[in-house]
């Protein structure tokens, strides 16, 4: 079994908690593995690539893999979380310009916009939806009931059922969605060893002051934030 993490901030500027998933699979390849942020195609791209390598990914969430992150776990054919693990909404933003990136939901449903911009808006959520039955239906929901598989693309890809990008999708919250999920518990040997790692890397991330830790059978590699010039 080999495994493949992915370690960076929340938020690169004032969070000091992590986001990271342990992607585990049963044949040695090579891949890079970013839960966020990505744009829908580097998810759809990503998403392929380990679906290609290995058709029973098994994906661990330790904290969060919010947005794209919780698309790229709809790869795997269970997900792994404890008690403080969450997904989240995946319904997708567009950006305006360089300091202004809105939902997508939002700019179809408001007034007086940019006709361009509703339709790049809508195509974005269509592709999102369209992503996530393709994963789910070929994936751990496949032979489910094509309805479904359509309720859960629905309350992922919308903002209908979760009314904020930052909704919290437990463990349980997933099961009722039909995602299939292993919850394990706080006193869990392997969800202790999981815990502990993930805090390790936090410490170390903010120890020598890194955005990012990648990690592989063979390769290990940590990009540290530019330091400001004076």
């Amino acid at each position: 079994m080999c495994s493949i993490l992915y370690c960076t901030k929340v938020d690169q500027k004032s969070s000091p908690r992590s986001n990271w998933a342990v992607w585990e699979y049963t044949r040695k390849s090579c891949a890079r593995v970013v839960p966020r942020p990505l744009g829908d195609d580097a998810t759809e791209k990503i998403a392929s690539l380990l679906r290609s390598m290995v058709p029973d990914l098994r994906v661990i969430v330790p904290c969060r893999a919010k947005s794209n992150g919780t698309m790229l776990a709809l790869v795997g054919c269970e997900i792994v979380m404890g008690t403080c693990s969450e997904l989240g909404p995946a319904d997708p933003f567009i950006t305006i310009n360089p300091t202004n990136v809105m939902p997508a939901q939002f700019l179809i449903n408001a007034p007086n916009v940019d006709p361009i911009l509703v339709q790049i808006a809508t195509h974005a959520i269509k592709q999102t939806a369209a992503l996530a039955k393709a994963l789910l239906s070929s994936g751990m929901l496949k032979g489910r009931d094509p309805n479904s598989i359509d309720a859960v693309v629905q309350a992922l890809s919308s903002r209908q059922t979760y009314p904020s990008h930052g909704s919290v999708i437990d463990a349980d919250e997933a099961a009722r969605l039909g995602l299939t999920v292993t919850k394990l518990s706080p006193d869990d040997e392997l969800w202790q060893r999981l815990w502990l790692l993930r805090c390790m890397y936090d410490h170390d991330l903010a120890k020598m002051g890194g955005l990012k830790i990648f990690e592989g059978p063979t390769v290990s590699n940590a990009l540290k934030a530019a330091v400001a010039k004076s």
